[in-house]
């Protein structure tokens, strides 16, 4: 049943990111039916998503990557230490130097700019959504290095998809997180559905990059992987859980973390 996507990891990356940017586009597109929602609502649905990608930092990720550290005879919490945390310094630098703005606040971050405020978000939006897109392509690249027809390799692969599907589920709510506000603030349903499903659109990119890196460079894939986890940690402390947290609605946002980390841990278990 994997045969294909063993033989095409570079496709299958590809169709993997394309459906979490389906997802996210489906997300956006609640902007057509809602004006308003909640915050209640935003803080549970951006809490699962932070869950999400916690849960699929470690089993898709950091996990594998160790593995893999071990059976090329590397030093497994050298290469996991080092990619996780220059994972999450390239995210900080990025972070410090590109100008963009955070949907939930008015004020410009990195290098000055004179850039409209759609631009900023946007571009907010495309460098949280690059460790993701990369992370799916790595880890479908990551299947490929695997012994063809052997379990593990079945198992890689089911991982790949776990992630996949994870993802695009936490992409579903970031979709509706960026769209809804920004018509909430007067800008047109089809402007603001365009800027939320642009912020899926980087990661089927992103993808394809992974998975080629992956199946190139195999004696990196260790620290690779690593680097995926730290980026997606990294979104996660410095982006989502303070906006889960706002309000004051944090058992909510609590429960949505919970939640997320469950259903992720429960794909990645189950198929991988």
């Amino acid at each position: 049943m994997f045969e294909w996507i063993y033989q095409n990891p570079v496709l299958a990356a590809l169709l993997g990111t394309l459906f979490t940017y389906f997802v996210t586009a489906l997300g956006a597109a609640l902007v057509f039916l809602f004006k308003n929602v909640s915050q209640k609502v935003f803080n549970a649905m951006l809490g699962f998503s932070a869950g999400v990608m916690i849960a699929a930092s470690f089993w898709s990720l950091l996990n594998p990557g160790i593995q893999l550290a071990e059976e090329l005879n590397q030093i497994p919490w050298l290469q996991a230490t080092l990619g996780f945390l220059s994972g999450g310094l390239f995210l900080l630098l990025v972070d410090r130097y590109l100008p963009h703005m955070h949907i939930m606040s008015s004020h410009k971050e990195g290098l000055p700019s004179k850039w409209q405020r759609s631009i900023l978000l946007v571009l907010a939006i495309t460098l949280h959504n690059i460790p993701e897109g990369l992370a799916v392509g790595v880890a479908f690249g990551y299947a490929t290095t695997i012994a063809g027809g052997s379990a593990a390799a079945s198992a890689a692969i089911g991982g790949a998809i776990a992630l996949a599907l994870g993802i695009g589920l936490q992409n579903f709510p970031e979709g509706a997180a960026v769209s809804i506000p920004l018509r909430r603030e007067g800008m047109s349903r089809r402007k603001a559905f365009l800027i939320g499903q642009f912020s899926g659109m980087v990661e089927p990119i992103a993808g394809v990059l992974g998975a080629l890196l992956a199946i190139t460079m195999r004696q990196i894939l260790p620290f690779s992987l690593s680097f995926a986890a730290g980026a997606m940690i990294y979104v996660v402390i410095e982006e989502l859980i303070p906006e889960s947290q706002m309000l004051k609605n944090t058992k909510i946002a609590t429960i949505g973390a919970m939640i997320g980390f469950a259903v992720m841990m429960t794909l990645d278990v189950a198929l991988g």
